[in-house]
């Protein structure tokens, strides 16, 4: 084969691929997708640090509502993939007319669904912080934050389905721009949003720059604009530039089919349930660490949001998988479809082994970003460290779940993620809390990645994903 081989040609292949082939369209994949997902924890950053600037109590507020929502974002992925994983079956098997109909119905599908997120997530935000357990004085910003958060869900939806549709015909590259340009304007708008009105000197000269001086509030509305803005390209790119997908140059019916949603529903309801379990767990494990005080609160946000930067290659490479694996499937590929599996898997826990290794070294200058208050920095980095050895095998769940996706096996995973967390993490934070603080809740997390890691590849070993998805 020609050097710089194509996915189209690699599914396409009736022989067994080289390992240099199948590791040139993994990495031409994987490396949009590890853009996209930097792009994405950037914004965290971003919000962490100009939030953090205004102190411990604004952070907090935040992260007490953050695995609030991540709960909704499972919902959204779950929504998204029981979609977009059979446009990617449907491109594999050479059928574009179908897979312009499955985006069709994912349209409409997920914009119902988003509209009742959106009212049960505005209704449930004035109550939200008192049920997590947060002190009276953060409840108000927090309440604020994830209101915005909830009334903004039909784009964060529309922008998700779009992305993932993007994703699993092998196109990388738009969502990876798309990205960046998201994280570009939330930089833009939070400024201007989050801070009062101030001098700034420039050149010797200075001037005044306008502010709203919205605090919490201005870091939510600004990410929810971003998504605004970013949102109207990705559909444009899906439903009306790609050679693909276009629904303008390619006139089919907007009726939903029977088979389309039960498939959307096989694959993406067990994911969703999955994402609610584990986000759930989040959630009570926010409620473990708000006893521990404001501190402690800001100190597990921060880590959080500076482990992100470990996995985010895991989550890029994950994408790349689902596609990989998808469309080896829906050209009935199996040979490379395993293939790809491993070849995924393998590459996500060597490069997250790096970045925790990395993480381990450089985690005071991460936290020193972040805030500036010293003892939530110190805090964040003892707990950030103990978690760091598990980034081989969390990598490995990562992956192997996207790889998994990709075949149509959500329902096991799920299972196996539900026992995982609730099972080993949320009982080992529970007992350890007690007498450790925060270290203990991030001791249970650490012990319980690593044993999820190893589920999975037990899981992809077997074998059994493949036949259930040939069989299908």
């Amino acid at each position: 084969m020609k050097k710089g081989i194509s996915l189209a040609e690699a599914i396409a292949s009736d022989r067994k691929l080289s390992l240099k082939d199948s590791l040139s369209v993994v990495w031409k994949l994987s490396i949009p997708g590890i853009l996209a997902q930097i792009s994405e924890i950037a914004m965290q950053y971003i919000d962490a640090a100009m939030v953090g600037t205004l102190g411990a109590a604004a952070s907090a507020s935040i992260g007490l509502v953050s695995s609030s929502t991540w709960l909704v974002g499972g919902l959204i992925s779950g929504t998204a993939t029981g979609f977009s994983v059979q446009i990617a079956h449907a491109v594999g098997a050479k059928n574009p007319e179908k897979a312009r109909s499955v985006l069709r119905q994912g349209l409409i599908v997920s914009f119902l669904i988003s509209l009742v997120l959106c009212a049960i997530g505005t209704v449930v935000s004035f109550y939200l912080p008192a049920w997590l357990g947060g002190e009276a004085s953060l409840r108000h910003d927090a309440t604020m934050y994830f209101m915005i958060y909830a009334l903004f869900i039909p784009m964060r939806m529309m922008y998700f389905l779009n992305q993932s549709a993007l994703q699993c015909i092998g196109n990388m590259k738009t969502p990876s721009i798309l990205s960046a340009s998201l994280c570009i304007l939330d930089i833009i708008f939070n400024y201007f949003l989050i801070f009062d009105t101030h001098a700034v000197t420039l050149f010797g000269f200075e001037f005044m720059v306008p502010g709203a001086g919205l605090g919490v509030t201005g870091a939510a509305l600004g990410t929810a604009l971003s998504y605004v803005v970013a949102a109207i390209p990705m559909m444009y790119a899906s439903c009306m530039h790609s050679s693909i997908l276009s629904l303008s140059r390619n006139k089919g019916s907007w009726k939903l089919q029977k088979e389309t949603l039960q498939e959307a529903l096989r694959m993406g309801l067990p994911l969703a349930i999955e994402q609610v379990a584990m986000t759930s767990a989040q959630v009570y494990s926010t409620r473990i660490v708000a006893p521990l005080g404001t501190n402690a609160i800001a100190a597990n946000s921060f880590a959080v949001t500076a482990e992100s930067l470990c996995y985010m290659p895991g989550y890029g490479i994950a994408s790349a998988a689902t596609t990989l694996v998808g469309q080896s499937i829906g050209a009935r590929r199996p040979e490379h479809a395993r293939s790809f599996a491993w070849i995924t898997t393998c590459m996500g826990m060597a490069i997250m082994a790096i970045t925790g290794f990395a993480m381990y070294f450089f985690s005071p200058v991460v936290f020193s970003f972040l805030t500036p208050d010293t003892a939530v920095q110190a805090l964040g980095v003892s707990v950030l460290r103990i978690e760091l050895l598990a980034e081989p095998l969390f990598g490995a769940s990562i992956v192997a779940t996207g790889a998994l996706r990709g075949a149509g096996d959500t329902l096991i995973p799920g299972v196996m993620n539900f026992l995982s967390i609730w099972g080993v993490r949320i009982t080992l934070a529970s007992i350890l809390s007690k007498t450790m603080g925060l270290a203990g809740v991030w001791i249970g997390m650490s012990v319980e990645l690593m044993f999820r890691g190893i589920l999975f590849l037990v899981r992809l070993g077997r074998g059994k994903w493949l036949e259930k998805a040939l069989a299908h």
